[in-house]
């Protein structure tokens, strides 16, 4: 299950040292629900190899606007702490899982 990343716990997971990805939607998103499905399997498929988790952009506004989410979703990979990509829009899961074991290679 993809985690609940909020405000409070972001910096928390970023330095977990796991590789990271962060889905930022909202309830009122069209793509975002179409999205979760996919989130929710790269959670499961890559539960021990990295941190897979959703933060609401309504809920969480410090995060999304460090980031400068303009666009949702937007998922961002993170790597060593560092913001090393990013994917705007619905996208397959395949796209998602390549960026994200390109992060693992390089951990």
């Amino acid at each position: 299950m993809a985690l609940e990343i909020t405000d409070a716990n972001f910096e928390e997971y970023l330095a977990s040292g796991k590789p990271m990805v962060v889905d930022f939607w909202a309830a009122w998103c069209g793509p975002c629900l179409q999205l979760a499905p996919t989130i929710e399997e790269l959670a499961h498929d890559y539960e021990d190899k990295a941190v897979v988790g959703k933060l609401d952009v309504d809920n969480n506004p410090t995060t999304a606007g460090k980031y400068g989410i303009r666009s949702i979703p937007t998922i961002l990979f993170f790597n060593n702490g560092e913001l090393v990509d990013r994917e705007v829009g619905l996208v397959p899961k395949r796209r998602l899982a390549e960026k994200l074991d390109k992060q693992l290679v390089g951990a």
